[in-house]
């Protein structure tokens, strides 16, 4: 067969890619969007080649029915990060590159109206004189949109429509009378080719931090390891300024694992880089509405966005003039992906910088184990910041108070609260200075029960306790989402005293109200951030001074800036030292570490206060030294003897049953299959076995280990096994993952 022919990747399970017959007027090329009949719909796909040649018989091939044209095609290098992701992970292309994009790209009835170049608007001098009273005043929305006319150098028509129902009209009226004018597209476009020069004075170590990611050439990867207040944002903003300044069109990318630590970041880059257009800042997270997402994404793809800041999701931005990533807080599972496409954004951005050859910057107070290996083994050049960079700031000291030994001195604690950590937050009220108190579990109390029958409230789709959330009244399930309201006696035996055990923040906050009364408590945690925006609003509330103790969860444990947080409490740390999980005390000390490091960064002396029964423990006793590198290396050591990661790599085969009987009947049956495939000899298969929390909505999970000594003998299997698995039945759905982070 001759003609045009495309092969086209779709967003579906399968590991392969479909031939359509091309008639568009348009010029195909790999990298470009199109809509195709996919089944009985029409689906959005991309393009990977385009051919004159088919296998496929003629009465098998359907028309390609729509191309996006109005959009460059992907690069050449962004499919091939795909085709990487993809093979590493074990999944079709289609399921990497697809959701790779906006959600707006994927719906082809979208695409003119997305990529149609809107026009943009900025006041004349007639506009300033007159334009502001000729507004009515209770006109609240049309002076909105004039007064953000008036501090813009140019408004988008896009950005207009948010502030004003019905700004087309009104901004053609406007124009009509001279008020406004159109904004010459270069305005929006063009990049300023310097960046501030005002930087602040670095240390001595700093300044070596900033000169060698400078001064880098090809792929380096560097690993940042600074002690919590060292400045490594400002090594950051440092190194990026000299790639900017040296790369008139070069784009950066920065990463953050969570949501909440993007507008900080925002902030001081915005504040940064001040002398760059309009434009060239952007975000991409999932918290961004659909059309914001989708303009961001093109920003960056068009490459007028010079600096994209992001979550996990935006290592798979197109950005085809990248010449540097950054991955703050690179030790944070938040990198890892849970569902989908379960991908490390740590991962990939190594592996983009290696294919882009630019450097690429993991900075971490506590890095993962598997970077601080790479750097022991000289993969990594190692950077370390050891003094916080405030010249008068030093860090925290850390106190552990042993619980046994106070209850053995009949010094009872209240709620939860031992006498040295009440004492130590009435101090600092005194002194006007502001405490934290973490406690890595939101609700009242993890558990309703009853002393008479020994009934405890349970969640009836999950097999988990119901958490009991005081304020709301209710019992809530934080894995499904079922609520119920409290009952008023044990369901079992008609006791009436049934009593929450365990404390959550709500309860952590309703004891402060009541040990120290006079302050002003804020809580933090995922119940009361629920609204958009709420999060930064209650972090700006404790920046202004407004809160003495802040309650809240690993939502306040990293990243944070608090000026005149001097105290830090940690309660029921204990519970992950005996965790199954390999990687619990790795998570621990960096987790503690981290909300550690919110104390004394101003120059105040800081104090964190950590409550345990076990404070001996090694693990305690490093932290108190603040040993990260001989925790680090001890560590290794164990898993090492052990033969567990970095030392050998892992897949997880997981499924999902009606019953559990059937999700381990499945994983016994491709465990059965996977025997004879070639080089699974080098592979050891686990027993399958249920997970820590079988059930979940009522279905029923388990779970199959494969680990081997070589990456290469263990991805080679993967693929082996792969058709065999999707022949099997029985399940509702299985999944596999490739280094998985809970074990």
């Amino acid at each position: 067969m001759s003609g045009t022919y495309v092969r086209v990747a779709v967003d579906q399970p399968m590991p392969v890619l479909f031939d359509y017959r091309y008639t568009q007027v348009t010029s195909a090329a790999p990298g470009m969007l199109v809509l195709v009949p996919f089944g009985r719909r029409d689906v959005v796909g991309l393009i990977c080649d385009v051919t004159t040649s088919t296998d496929v018989p003629p009465n098998k091939l359907r028309d390609v029915a729509a191309i996006c044209d109005g959009l460059a095609p992907l690069s050449a290098e962004w499919l091939a990060l795909a085709q990487f992701a993809a093979e590493y992970y074990q999944r079709g292309l289609g399921e990497v590159a697809l959701p790779a994009l906006p959600q707006a790209l994927r719906d082809a009835s979208r695409w003119n109206r997305l990529l149609t170049v809107e026009p943009r608007y900025r006041l004349t001098e007639a506009g300033r004189e007159r334009l502001p009273e000729s507004l009515p005043l209770r006109a609240s929305a049309l002076r909105r949109l004039a007064d953000v006319l008036a501090q813009t150098p140019s408004l988008a028509l896009a950005d207009a429509r948010a502030l004003h129902p019905k700004a087309s009209a009104t901004l053609d009226d406007w124009l009509a009378r001279g008020w406004i004018e159109l904004a010459p597209e270069e305005a929006a476009a063009s990049v300023a080719a310097s960046v501030d020069v005002a930087l602040p004075v670095l240390t001595g170590e700093q300044r070596d931090a900033v000169d060698a990611i400078a001064n880098a050439a090809g792929f380096a990867p560097f690993l940042l390891h600074g002690v919590t207040g060292s400045g490594k944002t400002e090594v950051y903003l440092h190194a990026l300024a000299a790639l900017l300044a040296a790369k008139p069109d070069a784009q950066a990318l920065v990463l953050v694992p969570e949501i909440n630590l993007t507008p900080q970041f925002e902030a001081a880059f915005r504040a940064r880089f001040s002398a760059l257009a309009e434009g060239s800042i952007v975000t991409m997270h999932s918290g961004l509405a659909q059309g914001e997402r989708a303009r961001n994404w093109l920003a960056a793809h068009t490459g007028s966005a010079r600096i994209v800041l992001g979550t996990r999701l935006a290592i798979l931005a197109s950005m085809p003039k990248l010449a540097a990533i950054v991955v703050d807080e690179e030790h944070d599972p938040a990198y890892k992906q849970q569902e989908g496409l379960r991908y490390s954004a740590r991962d990939l951005a190594i592996y983009r910088a290696k294919q882009l050859g630019i450097p690429v910057v993991l900075g971490s107070a506590t890095p993962s184990l598997e970077s601080w290996w790479q750097a022991e083994q000289g993969r990594y050049t190692r950077l370390t910041l050891t003094r916080r960079a405030v010249a008068e700031a030093a860090l925290p000291s850390v106190r552990l108070v042993d619980l046994e030994e106070e209850r053995r001195r009949g010094r009872a604690s209240v709620e939860g609260l031992s006498g040295p950590l009440i004492a130590a937050l009435k101090s600092r009220l005194e002194r006007g200075e502001q405490s934290l108190i973490f406690l890595n579990r939101r609700g009242y109390a993890p558990i309703l029960s009853c002393d008479a029958c020994g009934w405890v409230a349970g969640c009836p789709r999950c097999s988990v306790y119901a958490i009991l959330h005081k304020p709301e009244r209710a019992l809530h399930c934080h894995h499904c989402g079922w609520e119920s309201r409290i009952p008023k006696s044990c369901p079992d035996c008609g006791n009436i005293d049934i009593a929450p055990m365990g404390r959550g923040t709500q309860r952590v906050e309703e004891t402060l109200a009541a040990v120290v009364p006079s302050a002003r408590a804020l809580r933090i945690d995922a119940d009361s951030t629920r609204r958009k925006g709420s999060a930064q609003a209650l972090f700006s509330d404790v920046h202004a001074g407004e809160v003495d103790i802040l309650v809240g969860t690993q939502m306040i444990a990293k990243g944070h800036d608090f000026r005149r947080v001097t105290l830090v409490g940690v309660l029921n740390a204990d519970t992950a030292l005996f965790s199954h999980d390999f990687r619990a005390s790795e998570r621990l000390f960096s987790q503690l570490t981290q909300v550690s490091g919110r104390a004394g960064r101003a120059g105040l002396p800081g104090e964190v206060v950590i409550q345990t029964r076990y404070p001996r423990h090694a693990l305690y006793q490093a932290l108190s030294r603040q040993d990260y590198v001989g925790f680090a290396n001890s560590t290794l050591a164990e898993r090492r003897d052990a033969g567990l990661p970095p030392f050998v790599y892992q897949a997880m085969l997981r499924a999902e049953g009606r019953t559990l009987d059937a999700a381990l009947a499945f994983l016994e049956e491709a465990a059965a299959a996977f025997a004879p495939l070639p080089g699974a000899e080098r592979v050891t298969v686990y027993d399958a076995v249920p997970l820590t929390i079988v059930k979940v909505f009522n279905v029923h999970r388990a779970q199959l280990l494969l680990e081997s000594g070589s990456r290469a003998a263990l991805q080679s299997a993967l693929r082996a096994w792969q058709p065999v698995l999707l022949s099997l039945k029985g399940v509702l759905r299985w999944n596999v993952e490739v280094d998985p982070l809970d074990v």
